[in-house]
């Protein structure tokens, strides 16, 4: 339960939270970001190891729904499949008044080398634009950058931008132990 002090400060206030308020990872959804990041380390910790319990919980409860599902219709959905002459994509199929809907994704792989082989084919043998015909993706190892010399790297650098990802933090206890 979210102590009542919480629910009526409004939004950006800088009143500190008590150590003896009790905030479990359930209420966070309903704190400011101000007031949750005035918390002390320890009440981040504590929310931090309880949150990540809850997501490998809600990861494990949903991996076993999906084995069960795939256990219970994974045939049917592939007879249905064969029956409309497809290997992957979307059917439907009834389950006493409720329709499944069944998808199998296609996940297309390309071997690399043998796509160069044959974009210098189409160039040379054929004396066509291979780009016509296929995308060409360059890519720079960025370990591989580092260790580049100056004046390559100079070279590159107008072509290169660092983009960043959403930060991630994780908070250790003074003992060291993690959840």
């Amino acid at each position: 339960m979210i102590p009542s002090v919480l629910l009526t400060r409004p939004a950006g206030t800088g009143l500190p939270v008590h150590q003896d308020d009790v905030i479990s990872a359930a209420d966070l959804p309903h704190l400011t970001v101000q007031l949750i990041a005035s918390l002390p380390a320890a009440k981040l910790a504590r929310l931090q190891q309880e949150a990540d319990a809850k997501l490998r919980e809600a990861r494990s409860i949903s991996a076993a729904l999906g084995d069960a599902l795939d256990h219970r219709y994974g045939l049917r959905a592939k007879q249905v499949r064969a029956s409309q002459e497809k290997d992957t994509g979307t059917i439907r199929f009834e389950d006493n008044g409720f329709t499944v809907v069944a998808d199998l994704p296609k996940r297309v792989k390309w071997d690399q080398q043998r796509l160069e082989e044959l974009v210098d084919l189409i160039r040379s043998g054929w004396g066509e634009n291979p780009s016509d015909y296929v995308k060409v993706k360059f890519e720079v190892s960025e370990r591989a950058y580092d260790s580049w010399p100056a004046r390559l790297k100079e070279l590159f650098t107008p072509a290169r931008t660092v983009e960043t990802g959403k930060p991630s933090y994780e908070l250790i206890p003074p003992d060291g132990r993690r959840a």
